[in-house]
């Protein structure tokens, strides 16, 4: 009986200490009052706490993001705004503050030419988010579908040619839309890319700390992930230059 007490008392302590735990709704306007009051300690704490719990949002990453850089954390604002610019690549808020804590990292990297059909197709890509293309993916097979039964069903031959070319464009459309929906989502998943955290670091020839130094890297670098022996990894940067840092100068995005 005196066991069975126990227990109860102790289930209603655990659930009375649930309900007063803030909730991320709760975090959420608390991270949003404390960044408006210019308290971006608080906001970040609170901001955090919600990705601690699993959740995670563009709003969240982006306000999380301006916290950093009002606080002069620029790897940090860096970082989370290519968190947030991943989610939503359309989003010129996003673009525009990001271009502004680039502006201030130390390091200026000649970026390699790239061909110009590649930056058109990533530029039409990144003008909706990844749920935008596959809607329009669905909307393509539907429109498909309808144009094939138009040909296939259609008894007059002017139809049957409308239903024909129709489904063909549709076709088009659907490759074009599902590819850039799958391209957005792998690279919304990707973690091929990190930004320096470290004020300074040296980039090693091979993975060892008493390797050549190769060049020096500054704190919201973006690098590329390349292969990973123990706590290093290998990094690229955009002008092609290579080497080794540890993990832990680095953070994925």
């Amino acid at each position: 009986m005196r066991k069975t007490i126990i227990l109860t008392l102790l289930l209603i302590v655990s659930v009375a200490v649930k309900a007063a735990e803030p909730t991320s709704a709760d975090r959420w306007e608390a991270g949003n009052k404390a960044y408006i009051e210019g308290n971006y300690d608080k906001a970040i704490e609170e901001y955090t706490a919600i990705l601690s719990g699993g959740e995670y949002s563009m709003k969240l990453y982006y306000n999380l993001a301006n916290a950093y850089f009002k606080k002069g954390e620029n790897g940090k604002a860096i970082l989370y705004y290519n968190k947030a610019l991943r989610i939503a690549p359309s989003q010129e808020d996003i673009r525009h503050n990001l271009a502004l804590a680039e502006a201030q990292t130390k390091d200026r990297i000649a970026v390699v030419p790239e061909f110009f059909l590649n930056r058109w197709l990533r530029t039409v890509r990144n003008s909706m988010s990844c749920t935008a293309w596959s809607v329009l993916s669905i909307v393509s097979l539907a429109i498909l579908l309808a144009f094939g039964l138009m040909f296939l069903l259609a008894s007059r031959l002017g139809v049957r040619k409308a239903g024909f070319y129709g489904a063909l464009v549709a076709l088009l459309l659907l490759i074009a839309t599902t590819s850039f929906a799958i391209s957005s989502r792998n690279d919304m998943l990707s973690h091929e890319e990190a930004v320096v955290m470290a004020s300074a670091i040296s980039v090693k020839s091979s993975p060892d700390r008493s390797a050549t130094d190769l060049f020096v890297l500054h704190e919201g670098t973006k690098v590329k992930l390349l292969t990973e022996v123990d706590e290093w990894v290998e990094v690229v940067i955009a002008d092609g230059k290579k080497g080794w840092t540890e993990r832990k100068n680095i953070e994925e995005i």
